[in-house]
């Protein structure tokens, strides 16, 4: 078989994919999550904290929930339904981040919990740790080549 013969095999076979349902759900959920997260900035501003501080707090209550949600196995649901309208929010990346430890909490909670929960957070902080230190080293050589200093 070549791999045009193949190609057209696989393509007839393939299950096609209802984009626009699949778009809606997504900006629906994703819709939510956002409005949730507004609705939160409102609540602690009326509360007295400042926006800041209001912010700071819907980011740790958005990241909470989300925890407790994919620890009682409801987030995979929600993902299931919305899609990529769950992985875009930060609730998207505490998911990413709490799944991979709760799955191997029989390992224990030093090589289970522990050692996986840094499987997705790992690379992202050393990600943003090197491209911050290829920034800096950027900025200080061209402020030193234009005087800036």
């Amino acid at each position: 078989m070549t791999n045009a013969q193949y190609k057209k095999y696989a393509d007839e076979r393939a299950a096609t994919s209802p984009v626009l349902k699949n778009t809606v759900k997504a900006f629906l959920i994703g819709g939510v999550i956002c409005a949730l997260g507004q609705g939160l900035l409102y609540l602690y501003m009326w509360a007295g904290a400042e926006k800041q501080t209001a912010s700071t707090l819907v980011s740790v209550t958005l990241v909470g929930a989300s925890v407790i949600l994919t620890a009682l196995d409801i987030y995979d649901s929600i993902a299931k339904f919305g899609g990529a309208g769950t992985l875009v929010p930060i609730t998207g990346f505490a998911n990413a981040v709490v799944s991979p430890a709760i799955d191997n909490k029989a390992e224990g909670y030093v090589l289970g919990v522990g050692a996986k929960l840094f499987t997705i957070a790992g690379p992202v902080i050393l990600y943003g740790t090197l491209a911050s230190v290829i920034y800096g080293v950027i900025y200080v050589i061209k402020s030193m080549v234009l005087g800036i200093v």
